[in-house]
């Protein structure tokens, strides 16, 4: 386990918040971009203590750093930190694989409150501190929301979002670059109070899309691509697809789906 974690302990709402941040985002990677290798670490059959034949109880930590990390809880009794859920291997194989990471990011999402709030009563925060911090969190997606899509399809259902729905992909993976761009063109030529009006209300709109990896909402100023098959937006660094890149990509498909397979 990441040493310096026991260790790490922020002091203030905001070192909570980006400690928080930092472990939803590594938990986020595990279930999404890094899925195939989350579902293999958590094979029940590689698990087996030496001699004993018994299978060891597994955790998926998040960590500050945004990294993630599959092992046994912490020895110490209590430990440093609230622990993750215990045992997620046990039911990999004996359920659905999507139903399997949806039930994992449950539990992720109630150990980064845990741990959130733990910070928060070691180190005295009061009410209006506790608040403002709950807030902060309440603000960002759940890892469950982002994981299963719930987040993605709130946006959809909102009436005052256009072309937000099957028909964008279907066209034009790469449009929401062109959209960027187009919107930086335009913001260099002289326009009436009403293109202005409508241009913010056409920001606000794609701010409300979030990132199928990192969960963290769209800007203007940053590449997105859309998978042709969930038609989840990315951030192009989160899924390492440049804009030169994606001009040659004739369908393209995010790394959950292309490592998706029919489990037995």
């Amino acid at each position: 386990m990441e040493g310096a974690a026991a260790l790490y302990n922020p002091r203030t709402v905001e070192e909570v918040f980006r400690d928080f941040k930092g472990r939803r985002a590594g938990m986020i990677k595990a279930l999404t971009t890094d899925v195939e290798e989350f579902y293999q670490q958590c094979d029940p059959e590689d698990q087996m203590v030496i001699g004993g034949g018994e299978k060891e109880n597994l955790c998926l930590y998040g960590f500050p750093s945004e990294q993630w990390e599959v092992n046994l809880p912490a020895e110490e009794v209590p430990p440093e930190l609230p622990e993750p859920a215990l045992g997620i291997n046990f039911a990999r194989d004996g359920m659905q694989e999507k139903d399997w990471l949806s039930l994992v990011a449950v539990h992720s999402d109630a150990w980064l409150i845990a741990v959130a709030f733990y910070f928060g009563a070691r180190f005295g925060f009061d009410k209006a501190d506790r608040k403002r911090l709950f807030n902060m969190i309440n603000d960002l997606p759940t890892i469950f929301e982002v994981v299963t899509g719930a987040a993605k399809k709130q946006v959809k259902e909102k009436p005052s979002v256009p072309n937000h729905g099957s028909n964008k992909s279907k066209t034009n993976p790469k449009m929401r670059a062109a959209e960027s761009q187009g919107k930086d063109s335009r913001a260099s030529q002289v326009k009436d109070e009403d293109e202005v009006v409508d241009e913010e209300d056409e920001e606000d709109e794609h701010g409300e899309t979030l990132c199928g990896a990192c969960g963290e909402n769209y800007a203007s100023d940053e590449f997105w691509i859309c998978c042709d098959i969930c038609e989840k937006w990315f951030h192009g660094k989160c899924v390492k697809i440049t804009p030169a890149r994606a001009e040659h990509i004739k369908q393209y498909k995010c790394p959950s789906c292309s490592n998706k397979r029919v489990r037995p």
